[in-house]
């Protein structure tokens, strides 16, 4: 994964790598970004950021932080700012925060969900 990919309009998710290009982030319009990790870097510009402290581990509990993610995410999107999720590879803990806030805010059955 290399680049941002749109889960919704104004919600994407990525790799700490995509989510550290800066003219990438200007492109689309990122406003906020939440990063799911102890340790990867923010953008290396002036946006809304929020770090959520959790380890790559199949033990992490994630459960604790999604309603802090996720009404940061609709806060943004309502303001009509973009928010990136992202953590190292993209792959774990940034797309279940994803789904959970495509499960509370829009509405979606968690098999959905995890299909977006």
């Amino acid at each position: 994964m290399s680049e941002l990919f749109k889960v919704t309009d104004s919600l994407m998710i990525s790799n700490a790598r995509a989510a550290c290009k800066k003219n990438l982030l200007i492109a689309e319009g990122v406003t906020c970004c939440i990063n799911i990790s102890r340790r990867q870097p923010f953008p290396d510009f002036d946006l809304h950021t929020l770090r959520i402290p959790v380890f790559d581990h199949p033990l992490q509990d994630l459960s604790n932080y999604f309603d802090q993610c996720v009404d940061l995410i609709e806060r943004t999107i309502e303001s009509g700012g973009k928010c990136l999720v992202y953590c190292k590879h993209g792959r774990s803990r940034s797309a279940t925060i994803c789904i959970a806030y495509l499960i509370k805010y829009k509405n979606m059955a968690l098999k959905d969900a995890f299909q977006v």
